[in-house]
Order: C-alpha cells, then sequence, then structure tokens
C-alpha cells in the first residue's frame, strides 16, 4: 500500500469503530487484516510459477528481491517441445527443493512468510496443478493467505522489478513462448488486449523453425546465434500482415519449410537472419501501429523472447521514431520467474485481498476477465 503509516492507523481506526462500514464486508475485513501487517513488517511474499516447463520459486519485500530460483527442465530437449505430463511430474520432484534453496538463499524460514502467491494460469494444466496444490497446502499449514495469479499480469509486472517502471495509461507487448499479445493498461489492474495471435506464438514459431532445421530446443537462443552469422537479404521471407493488431507467424512458418524443402542445400545460418528479422519485424509493426494508434507515452516489452537482442535493438528504434519511452524487463525475470508472480500477487492482494481455497487452474484466462477497480 502506498498510503503514509499515519494515514493506515487512522484508517484502522475508522474500521474499528464505524461498525456500518466494517461488520458487514469482507474486503474490509481483509483489509484491515493486510494494514495492520503492514504496520508491524514489509509483507514478505512466496512467489511459485509451474504454468509450463520452468519451475521457480521467489522471496520478495517491499519490491527487493530476496531470492529468484529457476529451475528449466531439459527433459523436453529431445522431443522437440514440452511435453506436459513430463513437465508435471518434474515440477512435483523438483518443488520442495527449490522452496527451501529459495528460503536458504534468503536466510528466511517458512514462518517468515506472510503471504503465497501461484500462478493459477493459463498454462499447462499438470503442471499448474502442482503450484496451486503446493501453495494451497502451504497457506493452510502456515495459517497464511495465498492468492492466485494469471501469469500474463505476472509478465506485466516484470516491468516494476525495475527502477523506471512505466506510467499509466502504458502498452506492453507480451512475446513469449505461449503468448503474443499487445495489452493496453488503463489504470492498475485494468487492461485491455488490443491484439493476440492468430495462430503459432513467437516463440512456439522460434521453436518449431529451430526444430525444422535441426536446432535443439528451445529454439529462440539457437536461432539468435545462429542469426548473428547469417546474411539478411540472401533468403526471400515475408513479414507477416494480418488485418489491425492481430499477430500471426503460419504463414511466415510455413515459407521457411517451402525454402527448406526446395534449397536442400540451404545455410542454416542465413534462414535463421533471416526468419529471424521477419519475426521481430512483424512484432515492431503491430506494435508500432498500436501506439500510434493509442497515443500512449510509454511502452513495455516482456517475456522470453523479449530477451532476443534483436528484438531489444529493434525496439530502442521504435521507441526513438515514436517519441515514446520504452521499459523493457530485467533479463532475469524475462522467462518464467517466481519474482514476478510474487509482485503481481502482493499488489493484486493489497487491492483485492486473498483468493479463496476453493479457486482451481485456468488453462485459458484473459486479463480481462480478472478482477478490476
Amino acid at each position: 500500500m502506498s498510503i503514509h503509516k499515519d494515514s493506515q492507523i487512522n484508517f484502522i481506526v475508522n474500521l474499528l469503530f464505524d461498525r456500518r462500514s466494517y461488520a458487514g464486508s469482507k474486503v474490509r475485513c481483509r483489509t484491515l487484516i493486510f494494514t495492520l501487517l503492514l504496520l508491524q513488517y514489509e509483507v514478505i511474499t512466496l512467489g511459485i510459477e509451474t504454468s509450463c516447463d520452468e519451475t521457480s520459486v521467489a522471496l520478495l519485500q517491499d519490491k527487493n528481491v530476496h531470492a529468484n530460483i529457476v529451475s528449466s527442465q531439459i527433459a523436453h530437449t529431445k522431443f522437440g517441445g514440452v511435453v506436459p505430463e513430463i513437465a508435471a511430474r518434474s515440477h512435483i520432484r523438483i518443488i520442495v527443493p527449490l522452496v527451501t534453496t529459495a528460503l536458504e538463499v534468503a536466510e528466511r524460514q517458512l514462518a517468515d512468510i506472510d503471504l503465497i502467491s501461484v500462478t493459477r494460469g493459463p498454462g499447462l494444466v499438470g503442471a499448474l496443478l502442482v503450484g496451486l496444490s503446493f501453495a494451497k497446502s502451504l497457506s493452510i499449514s502456515l495459517g497464511k493467505p495465498f492468492i492466485g495469479i494469471n501469469h500474463l499480469e505476472g509478465h506485466l509486472y516484470s516491468l516494476f522489478l525495475a527502477d523506471e517502471p512505466p506510467r499509466c495509461p502504458y502498452l506492453v507487448l507480451i512475446v513469449s513462448g505461449g503468448h503474443t499479445e499487445i495489452v493496453l493498461v488503463e489504470q492498475p489492474f485494468c487492461y485491455r488486449t488490443l491484439g493476440r495471435t492468430l495462430d503459432d506464438a513467437c516463440g512456439e514459431a522460434f521453436d518449431k523453425v529451430a526444430k525444422l532445421m535441426g536446432l535443439p530446443y528451445p529454439g529462440g537462443p539457437y536461432i539468435e546465434q545462429r542469426a548473428l552469422k547469417g546474411k539478411i537479404g540472401s533468403v526471400d521471407l515475408p513479414v507477416p500482415h494480418p488485418d489491425g493488431l492481430s499477430f500471426s507467424y503460419a504463414g511466415l512458418k510455413t515459407a521457411v519449410l517451402y525454402y527448406t524443402r526446395e534449397n536442400p542445400q540451404y545455410s542454416i545460418d542465413d534462414v535463421a537472419a533471416n526468419f529471424q528479422e521477419s519475426a521481430l519485424e512483424h512484432l515492431c509493426q503491430v506494435t508500432e501501429k498500436a501506439v500510434r494508434e493509442t497515443g500512449v507515452k510509454h511502452l513495455g516489452l516482456v517475456g522470453g523472447v523479449s530477451v532476443n537482442a534483436r528484438l531489444r535493438e529493434k525496439f530502442q528504434g521504435l521507441a526513438t521514431r515514436t517519441g515514446v519511452s520504452l521499459h523493457v524487463a530485467q533479463a532475469q525475470y524475462c522467462t518464467d520467474n517466481g519474482a514476478m508472480i510474487a509482485l503481481a500477487g502482493t499488489e493484486r492482494f493489497t487491492r483485492f485481498g486473498p483468493s479463496d481455497l476453493s479457486i482451481d487452474v485456468v488453462a485459458r484466462e484473459r486479463l480481462e476477465e480478472l478482477p478490476h477497480p
């Protein structure tokens, strides 16, 4: 909460002695309890992320990340993509050791945790169930509140782990292995998705093109590495142009398939360079169109693909052309991580209170569907 401590005390006194405003409202009761907690010490939040093939646990206190442990699963490499059953079983094996490690790094005990924040979706149902079930069990055993968080909202809050976060209203391009969409954040917790992918997400396209050329999974880092040695313009690949502010990668992926079939002696470096350029140019063109249509002054870039150096370079150019302030999440918070879930949970709990123990995972959940002011 951003109010001054004296104001918090007055707020509590008013709630305690004004039964009409206090007795009939669960939200006010939760707010009272949380405010009392804040008066004693800064809230320590345990963040748990298990939406796909990365298990992550973090401890955060007042936007200070005391631990952010990420375990990436390599078992999927030989399959060229994530196998849901393997992902879920890996989360089960590793989640307790990761919590133990995070507590050791942060020099904390389980009893020090004030709030448990966990990803409830979107993502792989089996993987999500591991994290959510563990968080509920921990909440019950410790007697501490927990809150379920939308994975995409977590990515949005990764921008606020930096020193200079964006100011509302702002646009954010979420670009990762499973999501490619552009979101207008009109005010805290109030979102409007302006466009999303019609088929493959950008990260999925990178993975599939990498597999097509015999490169390992995940494909993004390997394509980026090979692209550094390729010549842009040596392979004619289209930049997608779907209607409106939508994204689409099916056509570009198919163009790569046809080119490699018709040119068996193709250069992996050249194909990688030109595929990457077309894929990232598509992101830039749609985002620039959204910036000009909305007139925002702040632009965010989040998600695993935002680690790509060429994408960051192109977005710097976009920011210069449009006069917007560019905000890019730190590399360690771009991929799936517990720190962003912890921060999103702290902020949402401050406004709306805890989640009920009856909540379930959601394989698909849009940001617009979340509670908002």
